[in-house]
């Protein structure tokens, strides 16, 4: 009796599909459309645990011991350490100073600077064109270094001469400078342009 009774109410709160023998959920429908009371497939179950798990022991390392990479602290730092080491060595500045250049190198390239730009005005043995004699002991704005120096950075304007601080770097200037001083001085060009300045 206790059983049929048992089956009685089991068949009062589900029906059954016709087809499948699967129980459908009483009072449970949507247009017409019934939702099977099936349970969740094993796979799924054991998928849904592992994510639970994975989320416990994810939040575990993270907020507790901190020992994982996706700390943003910790991602910035290892950031800035690796670009710290892959940054290019870069050589210290070198000093600029105003000395006489000697080395064949540096004369070479002066001498390249002085055909290039100066040998127009100067000629290439320095005798003078619309520029003055490089090649005699007179000179108009001094001799020195220094004095040479400042008249090729700011130039002569009222003499034709432009600035070349723009157009020749520190270092090429000097070049030139010391071509002049170590190669051109005191040799006798082809139609030498008579001296101007004072004499040094």
């Amino acid at each position: 009796m206790a059983k049929e009774n048992i089956n009685q109410h089991h068949n009062e709160d589900y029906e059954y599909d016709t087809l499948t023998n699967d129980k459908l959920i009483k009072d449970h429908d949507y247009d017409g459309i019934r939702e099977l009371d099936n349970d969740l497939p094993p796979w799924w179950k054991w998928l849904f645990y592992i994510t639970i798990i994975f989320s416990i022991v994810y939040c575990i390392r993270l907020f507790v011991f901190h020992s994982d990479d996706l700390v943003q602290d910790r991602e910035y730092e290892k950031a800035m350490v690796e670009a710290e080491m892959n940054k290019p060595v870069q050589s210290e500045a070198i000093e600029f100073k105003l000395v006489l250049l000697e080395d064949e190198t540096s004369i070479a390239s002066g001498k390249e600077t002085w055909d290039k730009i100066c040998a127009v005005c100067h000629l290439v043995d320095g005798g003078g064109l619309v520029g003055p004699n490089m090649t005699d002991n007179y000179w108009i704005h001094g001799n020195t270094v220094e004095d040479m120096f400042n008249i090729i950075t700011t130039g002569v304007i009222e003499k034709g001469m432009i600035p070349y601080k723009d157009q020749l770097s520190e270092q090429k200037r000097l070049e030139v400078i010391s071509f002049i001083l170590v190669k051109l001085q005191g040799t006798s060009p082809a139609t030498p342009k008579a001296p101007e300045g004072t004499e040094y």
